[in-house]
C-alpha cells in the first residue's frame, strides 16, 4: 500500500514521517490535521494522499514503521549481557538519542499510540508492552548496591534519574532544527552524572 511512499528519496520521506510523528504525538489521532502534516512536509495535501491514501492508514503505517525502527535501532541493540544498571542505562539512553536525532518525535508518537483506546492499535501495542522496564532491567546485578537499600526501588530511582538527564538532551533535539548534538560531549557529561549516582547507590 505504501510502496510509492517508500520509493521517495530518503530526505523527503523522513520529512513527511517526522511531520506525521509530531502532529499525531502533539494532538492525538482525532485532532491531528493532515493539512498541518502536508504543510510541514512541504508538499500539497493531494500529493500527500497520493502516497498515503488516508489519515487512518497513514497513522497505522507510522505506528508500524516506528515499531520497526525501534526494534532494529533501539530494543535489539540493548546489551542484555551487561548486568550493571549504570552501564546498561548509559547505552540505552545514548541509543535513544541516536534514534531521536533522525526522528525527534518518534517516542512521543509511540506514547500517544499506546495510550489510545482503539482497536486499530491494540494488537500493535503488544510489542511496546512487552518491551517493558522489567524485560530490560529486571535481571540487573544488584550485588554492588549498598546493603541497606531497597534494591528494586533503587533500580527505579536510578532509571528515573538517568532518564531525566536523557530527556533534557532529547527536548533540545526535539524542539530545535538547528541543534547539532556533540555525542562526545554528551557522553562525557553523562559519565560524570553516572559517577555521582554510583557514589550514592554502590558500596
Amino acid at each position: 500500500m505504501f510502496s510509492k511512499f517508500m520509493s521517495l528519496d530518503s530526505e523527503r520521506r523522513d520529512t513527511i514521517l517526522n511531520a506525521g510523528f509530531k502532529e499525531f504525538a502533539k494532538k492525538g489521532f482525532d485532532d491531528a490535521s493532515t493539512n498541518v502534516i502536508s504543510k510541514e512536509s512541504g508538499i500539497s495535501k493531494p500529493l500527500m494522499f497520493h502516497y498515503v491514501k488516508s489519515k487512518k492508514d497513514f497513522f497505522l503505517f507510522l505506528y508500524d514503521y516506528c515499531l520497526d525502527v525501534l526494534e532494529k535501532e533501539y530494543f535489539s541493540k540493548i546489551d542484555r549481557s551487561q548486568k550493571d544498571i549504570f552501564e546498561r542505562l548509559r547505552k540505552t539512553c545514548l541509543l535513544k538519542i541516536q534514534v531521536m536525532k533522525k526522528y525527534p518525535w518518534i517516542f512521543d508518537f509511540v506514547k500517544t499510540a499506546v495510550l489510545m483506546d482503539s482497536d486499530m492499535v491494540k494488537e500493535r501495542r503488544k510489542m511496546v508492552e512487552e518491551n517493558s522496564f522489567e524485560r530490560f532491567y529486571g535481571d540487573i546485578d544488584t550485588s554492588k548496591f549498598r546493603e541497606e537499600l531497597d534494591k528494586e526501588k533503587s533500580k527505579r530511582l536510578i532509571f528515573w534519574a538517568i532518564g531525566g538527564y536523557a530527556d533534557q538532551v532529547l527536548e533540545e533535539l526535539k524542539n530545535s532544527n538547528t541543534v547539532e548534538l556533540d555525542f562526545e560531549k554528551i557522553s562525557t557529561e553523562f559519565d560524570s552524572y553516572l559517577d555521582e549516582l554510583k557514589k550514592t547507590y554502590y558500596m
